[in-house]
């Protein structure tokens, strides 16, 4: 019986992967991998069979029936499958199907964790998800769910939406229904993780204004303490510390 690892490819370029998911690539048989994910990574698993097995909004997707299939079909003959998944396996992921599918099947399962579109995206804006004293809680959201509605609210401190890029006047009215101000800061990254990741700053009620900019590249939305600029307080804290004399800064031994 094979063993099936699932494994995050970090939201964007390759090299955001870990050493131990580039390793477990190194010995791989046979790939399916996300239509997200780097074809740079290939190189790491040159001798691998690749079978793309990719999902995208509102357009080209692979059955999870068909994923399902083609992980026992391959688990059944080779040592090693990896199901190489965009981002994080365990966030938006199916994760908790496609373990269930291999497990009843009695094949072994290891899970790789991964940078998931969230972490990438504040990366690429230099803003934290979480803010000393007014940002203690993120929420991690689908925009739509799977009948196609959108859903949006207020749970936490920082709420970030994941695929929300075609729903952004929506999204804004919807949040404001929910009880967010009208001038709260929001943060859009598309393509985040990548070389080319474009970032915009907006508030509630400016939100829509970047839906052209960021038209037709998957897009992650940040709303509320993990959009806001840096606060002048931690500026001036950090000059102040950065300000003090040579001998003060060093650690003792």
């Amino acid at each position: 019986m094979g063993t099936v690892a699932f494994v995050g490819a970090g939201a964007g370029a390759a090299d955001l992967i870990t050493l131990r998911g580039a390793r477990l690539l190194a010995q791989a048989d046979v790939v399916l991998a996300d239509a997200l994910t780097d074809p740079a990574l290939r190189a790491l698993a040159p001798q691998a069979r690749w079978l793309g097995v990719g999902k995208r909004g509102f357009g080209r997707a692979t059955a999870q029936e068909v994923i399902h299939a083609l992980l026992l079909r391959h688990a059944a003959r080779c040592r090693l499958v990896v199901r190489l998944k965009g981002g994080d396996p365990s966030i938006f992921g199916r994760l908790e199907e496609e373990l269930a599918v291999v497990r009843t099947a009695g094949h072994e399962t290891v899970v790789v964790p991964g940078v998931t579109a969230a972490l990438a995206a504040a990366a690429d804006a230099q803003r934290p998800l979480t803010r000393r004293g007014h940002g203690r809680s993120v929420a991690l959201t689908t925009a739509m769910t799977r009948e196609h509605k959108l859903q949006a609210g207020q749970h936490a401190d920082t709420e970030v939406f994941y695929m929300a890029g075609r729903q952004l006047p929506a999204l804004a009215r919807q949040l404001q229904a929910a009880g967010w101000h009208a001038d709260t800061p929001v943060q859009v990254v598309s393509r985040a993780g990548w070389p080319d990741a474009i970032v915009t700053a907006h508030t509630l009620a400016t939100l829509a204004q970047a839906s052209v900019l960021h038209s037709g590249r998957p897009t992650v939305v940040t709303v509320g303490a993990g959009a806001a600029e840096l606060a002048s307080d931690a500026i001036g804290a950090a000059l102040t510390l950065d300000s003090r004399p040579a001998a003060l800064k060093a650690t003792p031994a």
